[in-house]
């Protein structure tokens, strides 16, 4: 472990931190789950019921000239000289914007030392993809500075700073809209997209830090690590992080073996303390800290010319302290009360009578024509890629008529 964390000068501290940090707040992960049942109307809670939307039928659609105008509205707050140089990008073909055929999948920032950035996207008119491009361009405006910045030995930067300049821009985004939400069933929908982005980018990340430290501890131990070992290791740590309200299936006990950031030693940890850091800078920016602003862009022009901990300390984060992910765990926790308002508020949750719950032998056409609605349409409203694979216990979305 130590000698993973080295790579990068970081303490073990550090991480240790981290973990004990998200151990402490675990209860407000049980507390998500649990506004989810009651909001869902169920009397159980599967993993699967994460995904069911809060708020029927309610999308947020975006053309990708729509999104540049959000960008460059939302992150204002960054500084003329940022905004700038976004605006540089979108209007000089930085971005190779939409689906193609043959086109690789997912998005991606890439450049060399003497060329400006390149962004990989596959658009198609989300606030997902709005949020992605957002995403990617926190990425390639930190390759544009850093690269100008320093010389080619110190200009690419280390993964524990890498995510940094990412997530503001998704932190930014996301909160510009929230305070512009024009219903309370718009608020609703983007607090909850922000709490999932915290529940997955820090939760479970540390959730897989935390199981990765295990085993580490137990092989240096000397206990051997059969699959059964891990396996039930993985059940008694998706249990305590998810909660008594959660259900775990049995068949989870294998997702640790699915999960490819765990060939590459202690790296999901670094999402986490990536988001936390991000959030401590939007903080310090929004709330107009004199120089927060100089010293971010400075932040995103250092590449690795330092320490990564030590680049972090210089634009006003300290991550050898817990008070990063103590702040992000207590804005998970806002969030959540601002979700039980809106719900309380607005009768959007939906109950027991919008869901259809999988039988033995329950075959989907056959559910499809129960409720007379086209197996297309119960297919996509549960977001289901296979028609043949759905399974027993599992809720399903029933669109109305």
């Amino acid at each position: 472990m130590e000698a993973s964390l080295e790579a990068e000068f970081v303490s073990k501290s550090i991480y240790d931190n981290l973990v004990q940090s998200v151990n402490n707040n675990l209860g407000q992960l049980h507390r998500y789950y649990e506004i989810r049942k009651k909001a869902l109307g169920y009397d159980t809670f599967y993993g699967y019921d994460t995904y069911v939307p809060l708020i029927k039928d309610y999308n947020v659609t975006m053309t990708y000239e729509e999104a540049q105008i959000l960008l460059s509205n939302a992150l204002a707050p960054l500084g003329d000289t940022y905004i700038k140089d976004l605006e540089k990008g979108f209007n000089n073909r930085w971005i190779d914007v939409y689906e193609d055929d043959s086109k690789y999948t997912g998005a991606y920032s890439w450049g060399t030392y003497d060329s400006h950035p390149y962004v990989l996207m596959n658009y198609d008119n989300t606030l997902d993809s709005a949020l992605t491009l957002a995403h990617e361009m926190g990425h390639a405006l930190n390759s544009y500075y850093s690269d100008k910045a320093q010389p080619y030995q110190s200009a690419d930067y280390p993964i524990f700073t890498a995510e940094v300049a990412s997530t503001m821009n998704e932190l930014f985004v996301t909160d510009y809209l929230i305070e512009r939400a024009s219903s309370d069933q718009e608020k609703l929908y983007l607090i909850n997209k922000q709490v999932e982005n915290i529940r997955g980018t820090v939760f479970v990340q540390v959730m897989f830090a935390e199981f990765e430290q295990r085993t580490h501890a137990l092989l240096e131990s000397g206990q051997p690590l059969s699959a059964e070992v891990l396996n039930n290791l993985w059940l008694e740590v998706i249990q305590k992080y998810f909660g008594p309200g959660y259900n775990v299936l049995d068949e989870q006990k294998y997702d640790w073996a699915r999960i490819p950031h765990f060939y590459y030693n202690f790296y999901v940890y670094k999402y986490a303390t990536s988001m936390s850091a991000a959030f401590s800078l939007f903080n310090q920016i929004k709330a107009e800290k004199e120089g927060s602003v100089e010293a971010y862009l400075e932040f995103l022009s250092a590449g690795g010319s330092d320490y990564p901990v030590d680049i972090l300390k210089k634009a006003g984060v300290d991550m050898n302290s817990s008070e990063p992910v103590d702040g992000i765990l207590a804005y998970f926790g806002t969030l959540l009360t601002q979700m039980e308002e809106l719900l309380d508020k607005t009768s959007t949750g939906m109950t027991s009578s919008n869901t259809h719950t999988v039988i033995a032998g329950d075959v989907l056409w056959k559910i499809a024509s129960q409720y007379n609605v086209s197996l297309e349409e119960l297919m996509s409203i549960n977001k289901l890629q296979d028609k043949d694979l759905i399974t027993i216990g599992q809720k399903l979305i029933i669109p109305a008529n």
